[in-house]
């Protein structure tokens, strides 16, 4: 592994998603930062990180405080200029129009769409100061359509992807690339099979093209990374091949 003077952020570095892009990120030889509001559950991911040869410092991070995402992001870009962030806190609920209440409407809105807004302007003042840099944000379906019984999260998605928009604009030109990656498909998680299997059973499971694997959100990443400054990508949305849409 050739070993990078450069460091990677993982905002909301989840069991799945979130642990597959730092995994991705650290193979590549990356020092990267990875948090969560429950640091002490990124154990495994730090050995895993750590058996493959990696370097990775694991923080709890609640990333709707704003000297929180700062002092995190400025801890990373210490140990190596920082190169790479990644949002990816989803927020995922559904529920009836009716039932929304304002403490939950409120809470989805600012997991998914405010913390971005802070991730992303704390990073850009680190990457500004170096010249160069790449912001990334994780959007869903409902970036772009809002379903039924997700009108908090299509509200913090879209506000998420349309902040992501006005971010790519002012700094692309500053040599910071802002990309808004839209995962239109259920991705291969605990969560996202119990409630497949709460809705139409273990039938519901038996098509092995329905869900997507968080390593193949990581290798996206990875190709928006790689991407010639002459032919940066925006917004890229993945799904698997089976997925109707």
């Amino acid at each position: 592994m050739e070993r990078r003077h450069a460091s990677a952020a993982v905002i909301g570095a989840g069991d799945f998603i979130g642990s597959a892009i730092a995994r991705k990120f650290a193979s590549e030889g990356f020092t990267v930062f990875a948090g969560r509001r429950n640091g002490d559950r990124l154990g495994a991911l730090v050995d895993a990180v750590e058996v493959e040869g990696g370097r990775i410092v694991a923080r709890s991070l609640d990333a709707r405080r704003e000297d929180d995402v700062a002092a995190f992001l400025s801890e990373a870009d210490a140990a190596a200029p920082l190169e790479v962030c990644i949002f990816n806190i989803g927020a995922n609920v559904n529920f009836p129009l009716v039932d929304t209440t304002e403490r939950v409407f409120r809470k989805v809105w600012e997991m998914a769409c405010y913390a971005g807004f802070l991730s992303a302007r704390e990073a850009a003042r680190l990457m500004l100061g170096h010249g160069r840099g790449a912001i990334f944000l994780t959007g869903a379906t409902a970036s772009l359509r809002g379903g039924i019984g997700y009108a908090a999260f299509a509200a913090a998605k879209a506000g998420l992807r349309a902040m992501a928009q006005s971010a790519a604009r002012e700094l692309g030109p500053k040599n910071i690339h802002v990309a808004h990656l839209v995962i239109d498909a259920g991705v291969d998680t605990a969560w996202v099979r119990d409630r497949i299997r709460t809705r139409e059973g273990d039938e519901g499971l038996s098509n092995p093209e329905r869900l997507m694997r968080p390593a193949s959100v990581a290798e996206a990443y990875w190709q928006l990374y790689q991407q010639p400054r002459d032919a940066w990508t925006f917004e890229m949305d993945i799904r698997p091949f089976g997925e109707k849409w």
